[in-house]
């Protein structure tokens, strides 16, 4: 089993609650520890899933992350949020796992090729020779009674998130799903703030494509 980890963030002090859960595990509380699954193993295995082949591995990558947890809760410091602390814990052991699966490419080598590659985030033609818009992005109504369209449109950004590049879609996932801030985001994926900024913009840039694509009536 991966070595628990000493807390890597540099995020600011735990906040009350924070504090209550540590002092509660410490103790050996139950609750405490089911209180926490309850609110974040979905997320984690679903990271889980960035880094090894399918969902019994990411399930067990989560559980292992957990014993990690467990194991070095003593040694949690609180220099960042005990959320961002589990789940470095839970980044560092699925990387470990997906190498050794052989089945799954680094999430860094990932950023590497996606950060460097020289992608418009809107189409050029999309802009007139002095910079304006040709045609500007549309805004889009679905009345509350219209929930067929509504599902469908879900349909439609849930296949554009899964056709993008596993770090944007991770990053965007995290952001706009999961409601991470930024710096959460950046601690524990280990990204910096630039390419957090330009994984998250390119991926909603894509998205929005297909949703303009969906309502002029192309092909997704």
């Amino acid at each position: 089993m991966t070595a628990p980890l000493r807390d890597p963030g540099p995020v600011s002090a735990t906040g009350t609650d924070d504090a209550r859960l540590v002092a509660e595990l410490r103790a050996g509380d139950e609750a405490a520890f089911v209180e926490l699954v309850e609110r974040h193993h979905g997320a984690m295995v679903r990271l889980a899933l960035t880094y090894v082949p399918g969902h019994a591995v990411a399930e067990e990558v989560a559980q292992e992350a957990w014993l990690g947890m467990l194991k070095g809760i003593d040694r949690f410091e609180g220099r960042s949020s005990l959320k961002t602390w589990i789940f470095r814990i839970l980044t560092n052991i699925a990387k470990t796992r997906g190498a050794r699966e052989a089945r799954s490419v680094p999430f860094s080598a990932l950023l590497h090729d996606e950060a460097a590659e020289d992608e418009p985030a809107v189409a050029p033609s999309r802009f007139s020779p002095e910079g304006a818009w040709r045609a500007a992005p549309r805004e889009w109504e679905i009345s509350p009674e219209n929930r067929a369209l509504s599902t469908e449109l879900g349909g439609v950004v849930r296949g554009a998130m899964e056709a993008l590049p596993p770090a944007q879609r991770e990053v965007m996932r995290l952001r706009d799903i999961e409601g991470w801030s930024a710096p959460e985001v950046c601690n524990v994926l280990a990204l910096s703030e630039t390419n957090q900024r330009v994984l998250l913009h390119r991926a909603r840039a894509k998205v929005r494509r297909s949703i303009e694509q969906y309502f002029d009536g192309g092909t997704v």
